[in-house]
């Protein structure tokens, strides 16, 4: 899961979301990363790459900040769309963007998710501590 910063309100040049403005605060996006973990964190750590994902739009966005990385070890694909349902839900947030980042994950709404100020790390562990155990990661190890 990713935990970005958008300084301001900003627009993303996905034709499927062109009407939208997406307004500053905090963005959590919950990915699987089945493979390659690793080089999939490093990139996502990167601004400037090709744009291949709906994610990339943000994470190569100038005023965009990834914040934090929450690693879920050895989690198996089923996670993915269990995070994202429970998600809005479980944290309060609110969805911008209908269908971002689900395409290979049908049973979500999206996988995008926005809330004015963050989550606090204990709130995540205290969800999620008997599902799975989430390792937060510096950006650093990745970048």
């Amino acid at each position: 899961m990713l935990e970005l910063f958008a300084l301001d309100d900003f627009k993303i040049g996905v034709k499927k979301f062109a009407d939208l403005s997406f307004p500053k605060g905090y963005y959590y996006y919950v990915g699987s990363a089945q493979k390659n973990l690793s080089h999939r964190l490093k990139r996502h750590a990167k601004k400037t790459k090709i744009i291949h994902w709906h994610i990339d739009h943000l994470t190569s966005h100038s005023g965009i900040i990834l914040k934090n990385i929450f690693i879920i070890p050895n989690a198996p694909k089923e996670i993915e769309w269990k995070l994202a349902n429970s998600f809005e839900a479980n944290f309060n947030t609110n969805i911008i963007a209908h269908g971002f980042g689900n395409g290979d994950t049908r049973e979500t709404k999206t996988h995008l998710f926005f809330k004015s100020k963050s989550i606090p790390y204990s709130h995540f562990c205290s969800v999620y501590q008997s599902i799975v155990r989430l390792i937060p990661s510096s950006i650093e190890t990745f970048g």
